[in-house]
């Protein structure tokens, strides 16, 4: 079938749906960053969570995102349409905040992140392929390094937030500053509706997709191939957090810390995606990749407190070098297979190799020591590295997909 895309972006300038669409990641992150960097320690001093827990619950709740984004991005597909789907996403999060507030128990807070994460797997895909079906293929790097940009402004912003209110409630009125959280994720999921889409020109879907890898490319398989095995080195960033402290860094300092990370994410996303589009998105993913296992080693050497705010700086290069660059990579390499398809099984393939990762690691870090954790992450990212060499084409593969 013939591609009619929604809107056509004049010259190197972004969609309204783009646009859009980085407003409503800017809301969600702000929402979810005013609590995370609070969650380990409202789990382990609060609720008296054991690390392993910690691990567990983050590994789902994280790996449930992806791999409810493979359905999703199926559904997408399917029925041809995606707002709807996104939205109902995003709704779901805001519903399931207050959770969280009222949490007695930590097999409490692991429900209410399955279902806040759940959300966010429903509306990952139809909204990435949202940006897609308004974005020509040359410049997909740069409108998914804006997306991403701006999730991570929401990842600064939301943090700061978190701490200016942490000194006014204190920790034992963090309950108050999770019920809160709840307001920027309502208006996300309202701002969502505000896209205009026609069921009949959604470039990309197709009506008889099926949930398999048939119609993707070669590269594309490859892809997932060296994604699983980086998952398994990602764990959560939890414990990055929790790292901190242990290194001596106070609870406001290590919101700082990795508010830190945010900003240089949220810096270098946009140059990041624009620079995939020109030198290639195998090239970028190397770096990203790269310095992903010089940072965890790093985590893991590490003896001071001081030496955490170096490495969060570095580790916020990991992700504008791949985020939005491994999806721009999914779709330029998803052959015949539906936009929101390919990118919901790479996201499918994040979640359960990053299950394995935060559980691992938190098994690690309670029954031989922190380091470990680190160190294991370390190694797999370095043999991930190895694989983009080996099985990615180079730029001038890429450009003939």
């Amino acid at each position: 079938m013939s591609e009619k895309p929604i809107e056509q972006p004049r010259g190197r300038a972004l969609s309204r749906s783009t646009i859009i669409i980085g407003m409503v990641s800017l809301l969600s992150d702000i929402s979810t960053e005013m609590i995370y960097p609070l969650l380990p320690i409202f789990l382990t001093q609060t609720l008296a969570a054991p690390k392993a827990a910690v691990g567990l619950i983050e590994g789902i709740a994280v790996g449930t995102a992806s791999v409810v984004t493979g359905v999703s991005g199926w559904v997408s597909d399917r029925i041809g349409r995606r707002k709807p789907v996104a939205f109902t996403g995003y709704a779901l999060t805001a519903i399931s905040r207050p959770i969280i507030a009222f949490a007695t128990a930590w097999p409490v807070v692991l429900g209410a992140r399955f279902a806040d994460r759940f959300g966010k797997g429903i509306r990952g895909a139809p909204k990435d392929a949202l940006i897609a079906d308004n974005t020509p293929q040359e410049l997909r790097g740069r409108a998914y390094g804006f997306e991403r940009a701006m999730d991570y402004a929401g990842a600064v912003g939301g943090p700061l937030i978190g701490l200016l209110l942490l000194g006014w409630f204190g920790l034992e009125g963090m309950s108050r500053i999770f019920l809160i959280s709840t307001i920027p994720a309502a208006i996300a999921a309202l701002l969502i509706l505000t896209l205009r889409e026609k069921r009949d020109r959604v470039a990309g879907a197709v009506r008889n997709v099926r949930f398999t890898l048939e119609g993707t490319t070669r590269e594309y398989r490859r892809l997932l191939i060296v994604t699983a095995v980086f998952g398994l080195a990602n764990s959560a960033n939890a414990f990055l957090i929790l790292r901190a402290g242990s290194l001596g860094l106070s609870e406001r300092a290590t919101i700082l810390a990795y508010t830190l990370y945010n900003a240089v994410a949220a810096l270098f996303s946009f140059p990041a995606g624009a620079a995939s589009d020109r030198f290639g998105r195998r090239n970028l993913l190397i770096m990203g990749y790269g310095i992903y296992a010089l940072t965890y080693a790093g985590f893991g050497a590490a003896s001071a407190g001081w030496m955490v705010w170096p490495l969060f700086v570095a580790y916020g290069l990991f992700p504008a070098l791949t985020d939005g660059i491994a999806k721009a990579m999914a779709v330029d390499t998803a052959g015949s297979a539906g936009r929101a398809t390919a990118i919901g099984v790479y996201s499918m393939v994040v979640g359960v190799t990053q299950i394995g990762a935060s559980y691992i690691g938190g098994l690690l870090w309670d029954r031989v020591d922190a380091s470990a954790t680190f160190y294991l992450g370390a190694l797999l990212s370095a043999g991930a590295v190895v694989l983009l060499f080996v099985l990615l084409p180079s730029r001038s593969l890429e450009s003939r997909i």
